[in-house]
């Protein structure tokens, strides 16, 4: 996400501004200069005088008719001193008050569920899919994408398809392990491509690292569905190779689809996430939805949220839908107002919240291996094979981090929305200490 930063009035607002320039990039987001160019704007406010009130609010309002597509975040001593005020502004997304401050880069991830629609198709690093730390490490396997989805922009930016010889992936897993990764995720723009340039295949690339390395856990980002082959199923009897897979369908539509130019429709996506339940008993879809794609109407939008709840995603990324130039969708007709993207998007998180707790429910009372990645007040914290997260308690005075340890699951924490067990013992990782 392109971020960019105003702030009004006093030294502290400027150094609050630069801490949160590190945060947003220590997250993997950019900032740009440009506040016309960028997904989120984030305004500093100032109410030391009337004339700080006044510019606090032109300002505002300056940057909502700059930049309407983008998420306008408010903080500073005018928002906290009228935050109702501030709220009611045009554009305006969220208010986080002075007490917060310190928290606003967590707080904005977490509220503001309507993130803006990522550069591609799928989403190239993963960042949107997993979280980075020295026990996982991102494999980039290709480069480029031969399709045109209408929305899509990668194609433009990236250039061709473009595969690393599968040798050279082994090498740098089997260097990453011996460093202390446990974990490797295959990325790249259009992964299920892999090797069609090399005359391989992504199914042939998993088998040889499964085969050559000894990494406890590899896992697969984002794939395009109709990209799934055949012979991947076979592989997933591998313990190491991990039950999830996230398959963009971006709408529930066949209209919509087809304005998108996506290669798979319903009936195919349903067919195929009934095939991968049926192979692979334990594994977790999870998908991307574009909210307010041109001409989407409220027949279309009941379509996805029917579609949505039928197939019980493990959970959703919900993306406002962003017009960007040179694409074909940008000059499609029927643009969505911003505030029934909001609407539906809220709709739409509500609904996915709901799913996610119904698969966790599933799983209480089950013991599964958790890669831990750290910790909190709370206990360890890390993820099943099938991409849940765990919070770990009962391990005092043991240092739980970057191993693998068996959790037996208890209970749903219900304000995170994650699954909490106990420590039964430590399966993989330097000895315990």
């Amino acid at each position: 996400m392109r971020i960019h930063l105003k702030t009004l009035g006093c030294r502290l607002n400027e150094a609050e501004m630069e801490s949160w320039s590190r945060d947003f990039q220590a997250r993997g987001h950019s900032m740009t200069g440009a506040a016309e160019e960028a997904d989120l704007l984030v305004v500093n406010s100032c109410a030391v005088t009337e004339e700080a009130v006044r510019k606090s609010r032109k300002l505002l309002h300056r940057s909502s008719r700059l930049n309407p597509n983008a998420r306008l975040v408010v903080s500073g001593c005018y928002a906290s001193l009228n935050p109702d005020a501030a709220a009611e502004i045009e554009g305006v997304d969220l208010v986080v008050g002075n007490r917060e401050k310190e928290r606003l880069v967590e707080i904005v991830e977490q509220e503001l569920d309507l993130r803006v629609m990522p550069q591609s198709a799928t989403e190239p690093d993963a960042s949107g899919l997993f979280s980075r730390g020295r026990q996982r490490a991102f494999i980039k396997v290709q480069d480029g994408c031969r399709y045109r989805c209408s929305f899509c922009i990668v194609t433009l930016a990236r250039g061709d398809e473009r595969s690393r010889p599968v040798g050279e992936i082994v090498a740098e897993i089997n260097r990453l392990h011996h460093q202390g990764v446990q974990e490797a995720v295959l990325t790249g723009v259009h992964i299920g491509g892999y090797g069609d340039d090399r005359g391989s295949s992504i199914a042939e690339l998993i088998r040889r690292i499964l085969q050559e390395t000894a990494i406890p856990r590899l896992r697969i980002g984002s794939i395009e569905p109709w990209d799934l082959p055949d012979a991947l199923w076979p592989l997933f009897e591998n313990s190491r190779f991990m039950p999830h897979l996230h398959l963009p369908l971006q709408s529930g539509s066949d209209s919509v689809l087809r304005r998108m130019a996506r290669r798979c429709r319903s009936d195919e996506y349903r067919r195929l996430v009934a095939l991968a339940r049926e192979r692979v008993p334990e594994i977790n879809i999870t998908s991307d939805i574009i909210v307010g794609f041109p001409g989407e109407t409220e027949e279309e939008w009941q379509q996805t949220l029917d579609f949505v709840s039928e197939i019980e995603f493990g959970d959703l990324h919900i993306f406002a839908y962003s017009p960007r130039q040179g694409t074909k969708a940008a000059s499609l007709p029927g643009a969505v107002s911003r505030e029934l993207k909001r609407q539906r998007s809220q709709r739409l998180h509500r609904l996915n919240q709901a799913l996610k707790r119904k698969l966790l429910k599933r799983f209480v009372g089950r013991t599964l291996p958790v890669l831990i990645e750290g910790s909190d007040e709370k206990g360890w914290g890390g993820y099943s094979p099938n991409y849940l997260r765990v919070n770990v308690t009962g391990a005092e005075g043991v240092d739980l981090k970057n191993r693998i340890v068996t959790v037996e699951l208890s209970a749903i924490d219900e304000d995170e929305l994650l699954l909490r067990g106990r420590f039964m013992g430590a399966t993989a990782g330097p000895p315990l200490k």
